[in-house]
């Protein structure tokens, strides 16, 4: 799967995670221990806004923007035009170059485990894709180490010999099912 298609879905599914947020209380907790809802939220916003500009501009601003205007579903639009417009070949975060192709894949994986958590949190939980999250914990091995536990990622939870995609995947990124 190109890293586009992986961007494509992982966003159609965070956009079905957050539908109906809005309704729930902002401060309720979430799978990721130090966030409640309304901060998972700006998170993901954040997140999104760092792809459009990796996407659109080449660059990625090491402070988030305050821009909080438009929502999610227009935000995930942008991300999507702005790729389907030929993104650059490489893109800058703060002065590290980083392929516009790994940018991509990292962020479908930030935005799907979100969207996971953010649809948990709500009380909707809603089942990874199979294919979707195979193809994510291949990027998430790849790119989560031992440096990042504790500071961005949970310890891994252990899980049984023969588990789908979609166990195995968020349980390496720290989450019980």
């Amino acid at each position: 799967m190109s890293a586009g298609e992986l961007l494509e879905r992982s966003l159609a599914y965070a956009l079905g995670s957050v539908a109906g947020a809005q309704c729930v209380d902002p401060g309720r907790g979430t799978p990721c221990a130090e966030w409640n809802l309304g901060e998972l939220l700006g998170h993901l916003d954040d997140s999104l806004d760092a792809l459009y500009e990796g996407l659109s501009g080449g660059r990625i601003g090491l402070l988030p923007h305050a821009d909080r205007v438009c929502g999610f579903r227009t935000r995930a639009c942008a991300v999507l035009g702005a790729w389907a417009a030929g993104p650059p070949e490489g893109v800058l975060v703060g002065e590290r170059p980083l392929d516009v192709r790994v940018m991509a894949a990292v962020g479908a994986v930030e935005i799907t485990v979100h969207g996971w958590d953010v649809a948990r949190s709500c009380g909707r939980p809603r089942p990874l894709p199979d294919g979707l999250a195979a193809e994510l914990l291949s990027v998430a091995r790849c790119v989560v180490g031992e440096e990042d536990r504790g500071v961005r990622f949970a310890e891994p939870v252990a899980v049984p010999s023969g588990a789908q995609a979609e166990t195995r995947l968020l349980a390496f990124l720290g989450r019980r099912l």
